[in-house]
């Protein structure tokens, strides 16, 4: 079964296609579809941005449409960036430039309350056009020096004690099992049983 991620970040369109591997969805990214569009995220919540991004690549396109709306919240800035994440620091920041402005917002807090988690919701849209939303997280804090590699966006920032490493430094496999878009599209891969659209 193919389903579009309504996406024009290649770095999710891997993630997507490595987190939903062997289970019979074959994934293309919008562009794939032959649509080129940036959707503008005017919501106020990560289920209202993922939604009209899915319901308006499926508006173009029909057929099975996902769409997920991601980010960071850090308990000492109030949630912040949250929704925000994307375009923390102002457009076209680079996610170093990102990552120092949150240092400088957390400088004065103690390193024990720099908690925070991933937010990742995932909306769908089926060919009839009814849509559902699934939500995953990932709990863990910001690290004071950026590490790693691997990954992309703020995972270099962002620590998991049970690891002792960030994001950034866990290989695809690990990060997987315990991030917040792999919690997220096993949820909605749930659905998608019950619903009989999935037998892996």
């Amino acid at each position: 079964m193919r389903m579009i991620a309504a996406t024009n970040n290649p770095d999710k369109v891997r993630e997507i296609r490595e987190i939903l591997a062997g289970t019979g969805l074959e994934v293309i990214s919008q562009r794939e579809a032959g649509i080129a569009m940036d959707v503008e995220e005017t919501g106020t919540s990560f289920e209202e941005n993922a939604l009209l991004k899915a319901r308006s690549i499926h508006a173009r396109t029909g057929g099975l449409v996902m769409a997920d709306d991601s980010g960071l919240a850090i308990d000492a800035l109030g949630g912040a960036p949250g929704i925000h994440s994307a375009r923390f620091a102002g457009e076209g920041a680079g996610y170093p430039e990102k990552i120092a402005r949150i240092h400088a917002m957390l400088e004065g807090v103690p390193e024990s309350e720099w908690t925070a988690r991933f937010i990742c919701v995932v909306a769908v849209v089926r060919p009839d056009g009814s849509a559902f939303t699934v939500r995953g997280t990932c709990e863990g804090r910001i690290a004071r020096e950026a590490a790693g590699t691997n990954g992309f966006g703020y995972d270099p920032v962002f620590y998991l004690p049970e690891f002792g490493r960030t994001c950034a430094q866990l290989d695809p496999d690990e990060k997987h099992r315990v991030s917040h878009r792999g919690h997220a599209l096993r949820a909605m891969l749930t659905r998608f049983r019950c619903e009989g659209l999935v037998t892996a």
